[in-house]
């Protein structure tokens, strides 16, 4: 197996802030309300696993509105956390950024409530990893990173109706969307007006 760093943290041995235990926060202020969740650092990254965010997001009952501000983290974290919000159909909001694994996430939306800031930004990549090996060990890591891209191409596809190609190829190229622009291309379901932010 190709030895592989999986994040940035784990290859400079980066320690979280004093304090700081998780990249996420699950609160509900108002009864009536949906649960507010939000993601809010690079997913994964500090030792908090989606484990425990799953497990967190279990003890929620009801509706969930979901806001990301996130450079992404680790592939598989993502992923499981994706799967997790999209049997709970949440409402998403885009704060700032949705990147890397973070706009997958984002996908985990209800169908119509997807929803950027104005100023916010998406973006999507293909797999990255850091790794050290032979070159049978690094040709298998290349497998696996296009495995990884394919399977998150698809999950924009099954959102978005275009084809899985379409959005490997805008992968490749790390392709930046304003919310104007991200609404064009379907990855988004539109943008979020002032009446929605201050709950009129």
């Amino acid at each position: 197996m190709p030895r592989v760093f999986k994040s940035a943290a784990a290859v400079f041995n980066v320690q979280h802030p004093a304090g700081k235990t998780d990249w996420y926060r699950i609160e509900n202020k108002a009864a009536a309300g949906p649960t507010a969740i939000h993601i809010y650092d690079e997913i994964g990254m500090w030792g908090v696993s989606a484990g425990q965010f799953i497990q967190d997001l279990a003890a929620v009952k009801g509706e969930l509105e979901v806001h990301l501000n996130t450079p992404g983290g680790e592939v598989f974290d993502g992923i499981a956390i994706f799967n997790a919000l999209s049997k709970r159909q949440p409402t998403i909001i885009i704060d700032s950024l949705a990147a890397s694994i973070g706009s997958v996430i984002a996908m985990a939306a209800k169908p119509g409530g997807l929803l950027m800031e104005p100023t916010a930004k998406m973006m999507i990549h293909d797999g990255f990893a850091m790794g050290a090996g032979n070159a049978a060990e690094l040709g298998k890591l290349v497998e696996q990173l296009n495995s990884a891209s394919d399977t998150i191409a698809g999950i924009y596809a099954s959102r978005t109706g275009k084809p899985q190609d379409e959005w490997r190829a805008a992968m490749r190229e790390e392709t930046w969307y304003t919310a104007e622009e991200a609404q064009a291309a379907g990855i988004s379901d539109g943008i979020r007006s002032e009446e929605r932010r201050v709950g009129k």
